[in-house]
């Protein structure tokens, strides 16, 4: 029976991967890695330098295959990220099926945490489903962006006895209403922090999150919130893509 695991490694930082990744990636004959183009291609890098750092018999081989892009514009959102899984889905299966042999392990590099944020595990559960594929997976957890975030400005996600809310730049930007005293936002392609409307808001922001690349910006958004919008555009320029995670926190 072909085996998978679906692996977090962590926001960035090689230190943040843990023991029982180490372990996994240990176990595995070839691993599937999704090109998102040669902008990303530092991404690629720091999966391969994971590897090289971590694995001790390095009988494993990397195979690569370009990775769907969801349609933008003027369309439904949740439709567009169906038929983008779709898509991944039809690529995961042939790479299972063709480069993988019944007796081995493939692997799945996923940033951050496999659950949060990721669709590796719906796709997957999607393929046995689907029964075009057979196979048994693993899934590992990792250190999240979020976490990194908290790590690196030195505080605490929660203040004492109240919630946290994970949520999109998405949502926040289409005027969601929340009642955590601390909010993290992911996934935040326009800059909706703009839209809070308490300017005494406090924002720990912070972009390539355990990279060599890392910024970190934080005070009161009537303070940064025109500065972390000038490092971001300047950051995405220079580097061809962006990775930001904040928290936004109750005056």
């Amino acid at each position: 029976m072909k085996k998978l695991l679906v692996i977090g490694i962590g926001a960035g930082n090689p230190d943040y991967i843990t023991l029982q990744a180490v372990k996994a990636l240990n176990r595995v004959d070839v691993f599937f890695i999704m090109d998102k183009g040669q902008s990303k291609d530092k991404l690629i890098d720091l999966r391969r330098e994971l590897c090289e750092r971590h694995i001790t018999d390095p009988h494993y081989r990397f195979v690569e295959a370009s990775s769907p892009e969801r349609e933008r514009g003027d369309v439904d959102y949740r439709t567009s990220v169906d038929a983008l899984n779709l898509a991944k889905q039809r690529t995961f299966e042939r790479l299972i099926n063709e480069e993988l042999a019944d007796d081995q392990c493939g692997g799945f590099l996923v940033w951050g945490d496999p659950a949060l944020y990721d669709s590796t595990i719906r796709i997957l559960q999607a393929i046995l489903v689907s029964g075009t594929c057979a196979f048994e997976f693993e899934v590992i957890p990792g250190i999240t962006s979020v976490q990194a975030l908290a790590a690196q400005h030195k505080v605490a996600l929660n203040q004492i006895g109240r919630s946290v809310e994970i949520t999109t730049g998405r949502r926040l930007a289409a005027g969601q209403v929340s009642d955590a005293d601390s909010l993290v936002v992911m996934l935040d392609a326009q800059d909706a922090y703009q839209h809070v409307e308490d300017r005494q808001t406090e924002i720990y922001w912070g972009a390539y999150l355990g990279t060599p690349d890392e910024i970190l910006i934080s005070g009161k958004l009537e303070e940064v919130a025109q500065q972390i919008e000038r490092v971001r555009k300047a950051a995405r320029q220079a580097n061809g893509w962006i990775m930001d995670t904040y928290l936004l926190r109750k005056p």
